[in-house]
């Protein structure tokens, strides 16, 4: 008979105790990552969208003074202010005649000032001038095309 050999070595089997250690060292990570993640908190907006309302909404009217780059000033198209009047009496007039028809009608009256690009501020501030000394304040801004 022959006797097995006392070298061999019998087989170490599935060790427990290091595959522990790793799920317990995983499970460490998420715990302290758990607490860092921020809460996102909702925030009451509306987006624009096709909303129904159960009134006829009243669109403002809308005027448009022109500045071109020689001074012109032109309302709606018709000059009404030369390139050296820095007074613009007639602008002032219709636009306090357009506020005060828009304030009796209950419409809102919007101006787009809308300057051409090599036109000098100082036109614009005066055209500004003008709008706020007949109190007009829903102003807004757009560039001209160079077409």
């Amino acid at each position: 008979m022959k006797q097995k050999p006392e070298t061999a070595a019998a087989a170490p089997g599935f060790q427990i105790a290091p595959m522990i250690d790793v799920v317990f060292v995983i499970m460490l990570f998420f715990m302290v990552m758990a607490g860092a993640v921020k809460v996102e908190h909702e925030l009451k907006t509306t987006l624009p969208g096709n909303a129904e309302t159960a009134k006829e909404t009243d669109l403002p009217d809308e005027v448009t003074i022109g500045v071109s780059e020689t001074g012109e000033i032109t309302l709606n198209e018709d000059p009404v202010g030369a390139p050296g009047d820095k007074l613009l009496e007639n602008l002032y007039n219709q636009m306090k005649l357009m506020g005060q028809a828009a304030e009796q009608s209950k419409t809102k009256l919007l101006i787009t000032v809308q300057a051409e690009e090599n036109a000098r501020y100082e036109r614009v501030i005066n055209v500004l001038d003008i709008l706020a000394k007949a109190n007009i304040t829903n102003v807004t801004f757009a560039v001209s095309d160079t077409e």
